[in-house]
């Protein structure tokens, strides 16, 4: 029996591993079967993918990504009481530890990333970008013009977008966006098309005619307002270089 036991989380970490190999751009419907699989079996499956972003994060020092994201948030959803003990002693503010030297303390937004609550989440980045542009001009703004962007820290744009990537299995974030940009010939229809953002050719009210959940299309998260053209988009994918 405890040889039929090491065999299976053998197999379990290899099939796991080998996935984080892969280097996927996003998580694949394929990729996300596995996990439900592994983590639909039960508790001692479930502490196995504990273990394993538990061994990535703190002994094997890896940086988080979305794979990672998505078994925390598999893992957040546990009634049983040790594995949740473990997972709030391990993660107590989720899985990306925010640098104190940061402009702004970003915990609450990964509050909400956690929960997939993206409507307040999008909200809450728009405040954010505002507040950075503030802290270097004292000016007052309620949204950023093209001039605003070059007063954006680079860690805290970073950060940002990290958080929305990694707790939106790699569907959301402005890196996110530029890519689809760039591999469309940066052509903002194009881009608008493909995000979700358009509906018969008209960009989308907001917020009704947002999706709010993992289902929207890849990139349709941060959302950005286009109605003051796209010069500030621009800028702000020039000042993006991960």
């Amino acid at each position: 029996m405890q040889l039929n036991q090491y065999k299976d989380q053998q197999q379990i970490q290899e099939k796991i591993y080998q996935i984080f190999n892969q280097k996927h751009i996003i998580l694949s419907k394929e990729t996300e079967k596995i996990i439900e699989r592994i983590y639909n079996k039960g508790e001692k499956e479930q502490f196995f993918l504990l273990h394993i972003i538990i061994q990535r994060n703190f002994i094997d020092k890896k940086n988080a990504n979305f794979i990672d994201g998505f078994i925390f948030q598999k893992l957040k959803e546990v009634k049983q009481e040790k594995i949740k003990e473990k997972v709030n002693y391990f993660f107590p503010n989720g899985l990306i530890s925010l640098k104190s030297s940061l402009n702004i303390n970003y915990q609450p937004l990964q509050n909400l990333l956690i929960d997939q609550k993206f409507q307040e989440a999008d909200q809450l980045t728009q405040k954010y970008l505002c507040q950075l542009v503030e802290l270097k001009t004292n000016q007052k703004k309620t949204w950023l013009y093209f001039t605003d962007i070059q007063f954006l820290p680079t860690d805290d744009l970073f950060q940002l977008d990290l958080l929305w990537k990694i707790y939106s299995k790699g569907k959301f974030g402005f890196s996110v966006q530029k890519k689809i940009w760039i591999n469309n010939n940066k052509k903002w229809n194009t881009l608008w098309e493909k995000i979700g953002w358009l509906k018969k050719g008209i960009m989308k009210r907001y917020p009704q005619e947002f999706t709010w959940t993992i289902e929207a299309p890849t990139g349709h998260l941060p959302l950005s307002n286009q109605l003051r053209g796209t010069q500030t988009l621009m800028y702000l994918f020039s000042h993006i270089y991960w």
